[in-house]
C-alpha cells in the first residue's frame, strides 16, 4: 500500500511448561523463553511500530517476592527499548554476580522477566493517542494471585459505549472511556466473580484461607470466565492474557475478524498473530502451527494442562481479507499463493487496456509489498503470451523459418523496477509545514526505460484508500519519465466503507472512491440521494445498533464500479501531470475467488459481519455529511 495506513496490533504470547533448569540444560541459557518472545515480536514488527509491551509471569514463588514484570515504551523502536531495557539489568546483575547468573533457580529469585511466562505486544497508535498508557499489555493488580489480570489483544470493540454502561451499572468506576479499559474490566469483573464463587465453595467445604487459595488457582474455570467477559463484544479481535497463578489464555471473535496462531509441543506453548512469525521463531513447519478457530480460546492450566474451548458460538466465518492483501507478512504461504493470485485475476483485464500491445508497455509495481501481486499479474501475461505464441506457430502451419521462430519467441513483457521508496526522506518530512511539496520526492525512479510519449506505465498497488499519495506523489514523479499513459492497477476492489475492526480507515470522507461517488452525484444532479442518506441515518441514530441498516450503500448504487474508477482518475490525476492516467481496481469477485476462506470485505461491500459495523458507518456518514471530523466508535 502506497498510502500509509495503520493496523492494530500484534500479539504474543509464550509458556514454558518445563523448569528454567531445563532450558539451561538443554539450550543453554534459562532466557530461551525471553529470547523466543523477542523474536516473535521482532518478526511482527510490521504489526506495530508505534509502541511496544511486555509482561513476564513467574510462577509459585514464594509470598513476598514480585511474580509479575512489565515494561512498556513508546520511543521510536519500542521493541529495542523494551529489550534493550531488560538487559541492561541482566548485564548489570552479570557483572556484579557472574557465578549466580547463570544459574536459572537465583535469576528466578532475583532478576525481572526471568520467568515461564511471556506477554508481548506490538501497537500502531492512531487518533493522535500514542501515550504509553495506551500500550499494551495493560495489568489489574490484586494481592490474591489469581485476581491479577493482564491483557494484551489486537482488537477493536464497536460498541464501547455499551460496555462502558454495563461496567458502570455493575457499579465500578472504569478509569477512561476506551475499549482497552472495558474489556480489562469486564474480564477482572469475571474472574472476581469466578474466585469469589470459588471461595464461598471451598469455605462452606470447611477449608482454611491458606487451604482455598491453592484450590482456586487449581480449578479457576477460564473458560466460564471468558464466556462472561465476551458475551457482549461487538468488534474483531483477538486476545491474549495471563492471570496472576499461571493460568493462561488466548480467545478470538465469533467471526474469525482479527488472526492468532499457536503452536505447542512438550516444551512450549506459543500464540501469535501470524503463522510463518511461529513458524519462522520456532523452525516447525506450516501444519503444526493452528488457527484459533472463531469463538475458540486457547487455555493453558498452570500445570501446562492445555485445551481448546467455546467461549463464543462461532458465526459465519469473516476474516478480515486486507490481512490476506497486505498487513500480514507475505512468507505465509496462503497469504503468498492468494497475493499472486490476485494479481493473476487482473491480467486480462490490463491487456485489454493496453490493446495487447506488450512492444510499448511496461509493466512495474509501487510499493515492494505489492510486489507478490505483481508476480502474479506477470503470470497472467506470460500465459497469455503463451498462448498467443502457440497460436502463432499454428497459425503459419508449414511456413516456419527460423527467423520467424526467433521473432515469435522473443515477444515478452517488459518488465522494469520503476520507483523505489526513500524511506529516510518519509520520516524527515512527516511533521514539515512544507510536505506537499517535498512529498513528491518520496520515491526515486529509475530513468531511461520507458519510451517518451510512447509506452504506457502499468504500476500495481496492493489497495488504493485515499489517493493521496497517489496525487502527491506516485503520480507526479512516473510523469516525470513521459510515458503517454499511466494505468495505476489495484490488487484490492475500491474502498468504500469505514473499517472498525482494527484498521485506521474509519472516516468515509478521506476514501478516493467515496469522494468520486458524491462528485458524480453533484454532477449528475442527485444530491437528493445524499438528503435521503441523511434522513435515513438520522432517523437510526438512537436505534440499537441491531436495527441498524447500512444505508450508505446507496450513495454507490447509481454508478457502476467502472465509472466511479473513472472520476478517481480525474480526481486524483495532477494538474501538471501530462500523462493520461486510469485506474483499474480489483473486483468483488475475483477477491473471493483468491481468497474464498477469507470472505470478510466490509470495507468493499459495506456488509458488516457484526450489527456494530452498521452503527458505524450510520456514524460516520452523520459525521461526514455534518462536516465534524474524528472516529465513528
Amino acid at each position: 500500500m502506497s498510502e500509509l495506513i495503520k493496523h492494530e496490533c500484534g500479539v504474543a504470547m509464550i509458556r514454558l511448561l518445563k523448569p528454567l533448569e531445563y532450558y539451561k540444560e538443554k539450550y543453554g541459557t534459562w532466557m530461551y523463553g525471553l529470547n523466543k518472545l523477542y523474536l516473535l515480536m521482532e518478526k511482527q514488527h510490521n504489526r506495530g511500530q508505534d509502541g511496544a509491551g511486555v509482561a513476564s509471569l513467574k510462577i509459585d514463588n514464594t509470598p513476598g517476592q514480585e511474580y509479575l514484570d512489565r515494561y512498556r515504551s513508546v520511543k521510536p523502536n519500542p521493541i529495542k527499548d523494551t529489550f534493550d531495557h531488560i538487559f541492561k539489568h541482566y548485564k548489570k546483575a552479570e557483572k556484579k554476580h557472574p557465578d549466580e547468573f547463570v544459574d536459572p533457580r537465583w535469576a528466578k529469585e532475583h532478576l525481572a522477566f526471568a520467568g515461564e511466562a511471556y506477554l508481548g505486544h506490538l501497537r500502531y497508535g492512531t487518533f493522535g493517542r500514542n501515550s504509553v498508557e495506551f500500550v499494551h499489555p495493560v495489568m489489574r493488580q490484586n494481592n490474591w494471585r489469581s485476581r491479577n489480570l493482564v491483557l494484551a489483544g489486537n482488537f477493536n470493540m464497536t460498541n464501547t459505549d455499551e460496555l462502558f454502561e454495563r461496567l458502570v451499572e455493575l457499579g465500578q468506576h472504569p478509569s477512561a472511556y476506551t475499549d482497552t479499559v472495558t474489556v480489562l474490566e469486564k474480564v477482572g469483573h469475571f474472574l472476581d466473580q469466578e474466585n469469589e464463587l470459588r471461595f464461598r465453595q471451598y469455605k462452606n467445604e470447611g477449608y482454611s484461607n491458606s487451604e482455598i487459595s491453592p484450590l482456586i488457582e487449581q480449578n479457576l474455570d477460564v473458560q466460564q470466565i471468558l464466556e462472561n467477559a465476551s458475551r457482549d463484544w461487538d468488534g474483531g479481535y483477538a486476545i491474549a492474557g495471563m492471570v496472576g497463578h499461571g493460568d493462561l489464555f488466548a480467545t478470538r471473535d465469533p467471526w474469525g475478524i482479527r488472526p492468532a496462531y499457536y503452536y505447542h509441543d512438550d516444551e512450549i506453548v506459543v500464540v501469535a498473530s501470524e503463522r510463518p512469525v511461529i513458524q519462522t521463531v520456532m523452525n516447525v513447519k506450516h501444519d503444526t502451527v493452528e488457527e484459533i478457530e472463531p469463538g475458540q480460546a486457547i487455555i493453558v492450566k498452570k500445570d501446562g494442562t492445555i485445551s481448546k474451548e467455546i467461549v463464543r458460538v462461532p458465526h459465519h466465518r469473516k476474516s478480515c481479507s486486507f490481512e490476506r492483501i497486505y498487513f500480514s507478512r507475505g512468507s505465509d504461504r496462503d497469504i503468498y499463493n492468494e497475493r499472486k493470485q490476485l494479481g493473476r485475476l487482473l491480467s486480462d483485464t490490463i491487456l485489454e487496456k493496453v490493446n495487447y500491445n506488450f512492444n510499448d508497455t511496461v509493466f512495474s509495481y509501487i510499493p515492494n509489498t505489492a510486489e507478490t501481486a505483481f508476480y502474479g499479474m506477470m503470470e497472467g501475461v506470460r500465459q497469455h503470451l503463451l498462448d498467443w505464441k502457440k497460436n502463432q506457430i499454428k497459425a503459419l502451419n508449414g511456413n516456419l523459418t527460423e527467423e520467424k521462430i526467433a521473432d515469435i519467441i522473443a515477444v515478452e513483457p517488459r518488465m522494469e523496477k520503476i520507483a523505489i521508496k526513500d524511506v529516510k526522506l518519509r520520516t524527515f518530512i512527516s511533521g514539515d509545514s512544507g510536505r506537499n511539496d517535498l512529498v513528491a520526492h518520496v520515491y526515486d525512479v529509475t530513468y531511461g526505460v520507458v519510451k517518451n510519449n510512447v509506452d504506457t506505465l502499468v504500476i500495481i498497488d496492493d489497495s488504493i484508500v485515499r489517493g493521496t499519495t497517489l496525487k502527491q506523489s506516485i503520480l507526479r514523479i512516473l510523469d516525470r519519465l513521459q510515458p503517454k499513459k499511466i494505468i495505476i492497477v489495484s490488487s484490492a476492489p475500491q474502498i468504500r466503507y469505514p473499517d472498525c475492526y482494527g484498521i485506521d480507515m474509519a472516516e468515509l470522507g478521506k476514501f478516493a472512491a467515496f469522494n468520486a461517488a458524491i462528485e458524480l452525484i453533484k454532477e449528475k444532479g442527485k444530491e437528493k440521494i445524499l438528503e435521503d442518506v441523511y434522513k435515513k441515518c438520522m432517523a437510526q441514530r438512537n436505534l440499537p445498533k441491531e436495527e441498524i441498516v447500512n444505508y450508505v450503500k446507496e450513495i454507490y448504487k447509481p454508478f457502476t464500479a467502472e465509472e466511479i474508477s473513472s472520476k478517481m482518475a480525474q480526481m486524483l490525476k495532477p494538474d501538471d501531470c501530462h500523462a493520461d492516467v486510469e485506474i483499474v481496481y480489483q473486483t468483488i469477485e475475483n477477491l473471493h475467488a483468491a481468497s474464498p476462506d477469507h470472505t470478510g470485505d466490509w470495507y468493499f461491500t459495506g456488509n458488516y459481519p457484526t450489527p456494530g459495523g452498521n452503527k458505524v458507518v450510520n456514524t460516520s456518514f452523520l459525521n461526514y455529511y455534518e462536516g465534524k471530523d474524528g472516529r465513528a466508535y
